[in-house]
Formats: C-alpha cells, structure tokens, sequence
C-alpha cells in the first residue's frame, strides 16, 4: 500500500473504532435489528437513486451485503445488546482479521508475507490476553455471536476483494439495498410488533445522532474507503489497519462511558498495536540476480515477463 491509502486506512480505523461507543450510546432503548434495520435504510435511502450500480454480477453485490452488513452488523448489534461492552466487542470483531486473510489465501491465492503473518499472530495474541483480562462478565453467547459477526465479515472481505468493483461507494450502497428488510422482519419475529412500534415512535435523539454517524460515517465513507482499498491492494496489505479500530474504541469507552480498562485490556491492547506495526512492515526484498542495467539478454524472463 502507497503512503496515500494508509492514511485511508488509518481514517477508516478511526472511524469504525468510536463507532462502537456511538452504538452502544444509541441503541439503548431500541431492538437491536431494528436499530441495525434503520441504519441500513440510511445507508440506500436516497443515496441509491444517486450512485450508479457496481459493474459485478449481483449475486456478488448482493454476497457482500449478506456478509459484510447483514450478517457482520446483525450479530454484532445483538451481542453488545447481549451485555458485550464497546471496547470488547470491538477487539473481538477484529478476528475478522484472521478469518480474512485466511480466507484470502484459500480462496484467491494471496498469500501474506512473513511480517503480516507473525504481526496478525502477535495481534491475535493481544486479543487473548484481552479476552482473558476481561472477559469473565461476558456471557459465552454475547462473544460467540461477536464471533460469528466476525466471520460474517472476514467473508464479505473476501467477496468484495474478489469481485474487483473500484467503486467501493457503489458496493457499499449497492449491497446494502437487501439488508434493511431481512433485518426488520427478524425484529419483527423476535421482539414483537408492540416493542418495534414503541421503538420507533419513542426514537431518542440520542438515537438519531447514533443513525446519523453509523450510516453517514461508518458505512458510506468508511465502507466506501474499505472497499476501495480492497479494490486494488491485497487483502492482507489492507485489514491489518483494522486492528487498530479497538484501541480508538477502547480509548473512546474510557473517555465517554466510563469505561475504565483492565490491566489485561491495556496489556493486550499493547500487544495488539505491536501486531499490527509488525503487519505493516514491508517484506524484505530478494535481490536481484542480475542489475536492472545489466544488457545481457535474458530470454526466459522476458518470455515470463511477457
């Protein structure tokens, strides 16, 4: 990645990083798909009638949607309404690191270099020793779901890294036109027609504040970024940044809600940004066999080259 998209993605970690505090400060009185539901509306709603559609099939732009919003943001707005707090669910999501670049050199032969893979084993390290300092108050099924929202997302990285659309803004909103109507009958059926209609007619502004920068924010320029940047850079160049989304959110917890760090959590925390400064790294070059200006014919690497 050049010095300009490192600072996109640096932005973008930022960004995604407040936005767990942002959630959890909205979504107080209001169902979790429902409020992930009208997050989405936001995010296609008028901005679909203005952004062309991505040049992929739509079986691809409608995959991303289920995975990388339906799925990821689904289980994720459950989990932290499940007791997962901000700073937590953020560093447990980001094993959507693992699972991406895993993925990425199973599926589309990316195969990361040595830096980036030592850096995500440390930074995964990071998140043990968090998991371990803190998370003995959380329910197994509040981080299971995270999990699993991780996953979700780790996929959709995946499909959109494979489909090769350099709009990441068309992809954002294109693929998220099948999420909002899924996610609201799931609210629906689990809680209840009478707790969805009080939550909509009670809506805080709190709530709004909360839509506004989730939609605005962390999906139309975040995801537009992300997706962009995954357009035209290997996806294990791109998702280590990510791993910087929980610091932002853990420092936020603190700030905001009084959320004070455990020992184990400053520890990991730690450990994690190490991990994600080893990612980052170049991987050493091999020299040359012969110089750039050597005029000796080569006819096998020009046959390669061609």
């Amino acid at each position: 990645m050049n010095g300009r998209d490192s600072l996109l993605a640096a932005l973008v970690a930022t960004v995604w990083g407040f936005n767990f505090v942002v959630i959890d400060w909205g979504m107080r009185d209001v169902p979790p798909l429902l409020f992930a539901a009208i997050r989405f509306t936001l995010v296609v709603l008028p901005a679909v009638f203005f952004v062309p559609r991505p040049a992929a099939p739509l079986r691809t732009v409608a995959a991303v949607g289920v995975f990388m919003s339906l799925g990821q943001f689904g289980l994720l707005y459950v989990a932290m309404d499940a007791g997962l707090p901000p700073g937590l669910a953020a560093l447990v999501l980001q094993a959507q690191v693992i699972f991406t670049i895993a993925l990425a050199a199973a599926v589309l032969r990316e195969r990361p270099t040595r830096p980036q893979v030592v850096g995500v084993l440390v930074a995964s390290a990071g998140l043990v020793v968090v998991a371990l300092g803190r998370g003995g108050h959380v329910t197994v099924a509040a981080l299971t779901l995270c999990l699993l929202g991780a996953l979700s997302w780790g996929v959709g990285n995946v499909v959109s890294r494979a489909s090769g659309v350099s709009g990441g803004l068309s992809l954002t909103v294109w693929s998220a036109t099948g999420v909002p109507i899924p996610l609201f009958l799931l609210s629906l059926a689990i809680d209840g027609p009478t707790a969805v209609a009080d939550a909509l007619t009670g809506f805080t502004w709190q709530a709004v504040v909360s839509t506004l920068y989730t939609a605005g924010l962390a999906s139309l320029v975040g995801y537009g970024i992300f997706n962009t940047l995954l357009s035209r850079n290997p996806s294990s160049s791109v998702v280590p940044w990510v791993l910087l989304a929980p610091v932002v959110a853990m420092a936020s917890a603190w700030l905001l809600l009084v959320e004070v760090p455990a020992p184990g959590e400053l520890l990991g925390g730690g450990v994690l940004v190490v991990g994600v400064l080893i990612a980052l790294r170049p991987a050493a070059r091999t020299p040359c066999s012969r110089p750039a200006t050597d005029p000796t014919p080569d006819p096998v690497g020009a046959r390669t080259r061609r």
